[in-house]
């Protein structure tokens, strides 16, 4: 179909496939039931013919057999009744009335153009055997019916069954028949075309009548279609409507949802990035207003501007490192790691930071693990779990890591003993700036992103990570990823 053919099926109101579907279903029923209704007329009309038509040969040949018809046939004085009789029985039927005698020669003929001819024909030599025959050609248009005229018996008889000695043969044309079922169906051909009509209009407007909901439907969707994301669809007409509402609805409320969380995450994005420029501006602001200030002030605000610099420089990474991963295609590089290996490497990088914290940093490997992941992100999101286990601990606590696998997946678990997690704070800790004690946070100089990152990444990886915490009593996070990774890209 060209371009131009597809633009206008797209276009067409679906008023008019309705209309089309109603019309189809009222005239092509219609129009088969006149038809069978036509054939059958016919065939009745067909059928009560040559019911009469047998009647009446029947009459005549019991008449002939007691005129002994066939032995006197020349003698017109005698058979002059039957021949009249037979003329008026054409005459009735529209047919042709024949005798034929036992040499299958035509004796009478009521068309008086075929006596004297020979006639052998399948029926005819069945109703010799005395039994009366019928044949209907339908495609020649006409029937005829053969009965045996048999001989007349003088006297009582001896039981034996009378002789066959001729054959009344009745042709009669069925184009009359014909004639009358195209009459009936051309004037039932007029009524159809005058119902048509009406069922067209009464299709028409059931089909208005059908679509209303479905344009109630079009005209709440432009509201929202203009930037009214607090319209709300309530289309319950039929169970397609209440469900597109439905689903709409839900749409539609996670839309405000995102328009919310974007409005939330620019804001807190302006927040975050303004407090450290802030700071550096206040420090910046002392010096300057400072006459001659010692070296060892200034070298400690130099310091305080470099941390906040740093502190700048790291929200701007994971604000790039979390568009990058939002997108629908995020770069992944799977390779076969031991996972082992790389846990041991992320340890071994943050046993100072615990040192310095006297945080005991402990390790178990229950078994040797590979699996396909990108090393770089997990490394990321391994590094996120233990660092913020040591930040968010208590002094002289501990931080517990450990690695264990099944069949499908390995299992990377970190818990402390620290602090905890307050349980209205625990369904918002995977989101972006969210912190469940923010002074704490900024003074250890957390992003607020660290966790939306490692769900992410978990996330990336066709994995899961499950948050269990008691405020005072420590906080443990499970993570579980498939040891083989699955492109659903290519899928």
């Amino acid at each position: 179909m060209s371009t131009a053919g597809r633009g206008w099926m797209r276009h067409i109101s679906m008023k008019l496939p309705l209309v089309l579907c109603f019309l189809l279903a009222t005239f092509v029923p219609l129009a088969v039931q006149t038809r069978a209704l036509s054939g059958y007329f016919r065939q009745e009309m067909i059928s009560q013919d040559r019911i009469n038509a047998q009647n009446r040969c029947l009459v005549l040949a019991n008449e002939m057999t007691d005129a002994d018809y066939m032995n006197n046939y020349m003698d017109q004085a005698r058979v002059s009744g039957l021949n009249a009789e037979m003329n008026s029985t054409a005459d009735i039927f529209g047919g042709r009335v024949v005798v034929v005698d036992s040499g299958f020669r035509i004796v009478r003929d009521s068309f008086k153009i075929s006596e004297g001819r020979t006639i052998v024909v399948e029926e005819v030599l069945k109703a010799f055997g005395g039994q009366p025959q019928y044949h209907l050609d339908d495609t020649k248009e006409f029937y005829y019916v053969a009965y045996p005229i048999s001989e007349k018996q003088v006297g009582e008889g001896n039981g034996a069954p009378a002789k066959v000695n001729g054959i009344l043969l009745m042709t009669v044309s069925t184009e009359k028949m014909t004639q009358m079922q195209q009459s009936v169906m051309e004037k039932t051909g007029y009524l159809q075309l005058i119902l048509l009509l009406a069922a067209a209009a009464v299709d028409a407007a059931f089909a208005l009548l059908l679509v209303r909901p479905f344009k109630k439907l079009q005209d709440q969707l432009k509201v929202t279609e203009e930037g009214n994301l607090d319209q709300k669809l309530d289309v319950r007409t039929y169970a397609e409507t209440s469900d597109i509402s439905d689903s709409v609805n839900r749409t539609m409320e996670k839309l405000r949802t995102v328009d919310q969380s974007r409005q939330e995450f620019v804001s807190n994005v302006s927040h975050e990035l303004k407090t450290p420029i802030t700071s550096i501006r206040v420090l910046a602001d002392s010096l300057m207003g400072m006459d001659n200030p010692p070296v060892e002030l200034y070298q400690e605000f130099m310091e305080d501007i470099s941390r906040e610099i740093d502190r700048e420089a790291k929200i701007i990474d994971d604000l790039l490192t979390l568009v990058r991963m939002d997108r629908s295609s995020p770069d992944l590089t799977i390779t076969s790691v031991s996972v082992n290996a790389l846990i041991e490497d992320v340890l071994r990088r943050l046993r100072p930071l615990a040192r310095q914290n006297n945080i005991e940093l402990s390790y178990e490997s229950i078994r040797e693990v590979r699996a396909d992941v990108d090393e770089v992100k997990l490394t990321l999101a391994v590094t996120n779990l233990v660092e913020n286990a040591i930040k968010y601990n208590r002094p002289e606590g501990w931080v517990r890591v450990s690695l264990d696998a099944d069949h499908k997946f390995f299992y990377v678990v970190v818990s402390d003993n620290g602090i905890g997690i307050p349980t209205e704070a625990q369904p918002h800790v995977f989101e972006r700036f969210y912190r469940a004690d923010k002074a704490r946070s900024r003074e250890s100089g957390g992003t607020g992103l660290g966790l939306a990152i490692t769900r992410n990444i978990i996330l990336l990886h066709h994995g899961a990570i499950r948050l269990q915490s008691e405020e005072g009593a420590g906080t443990t996070f499970t993570v579980r990823i498939p040891l083989n990774f699955i492109d659903m890209n290519t899928q």
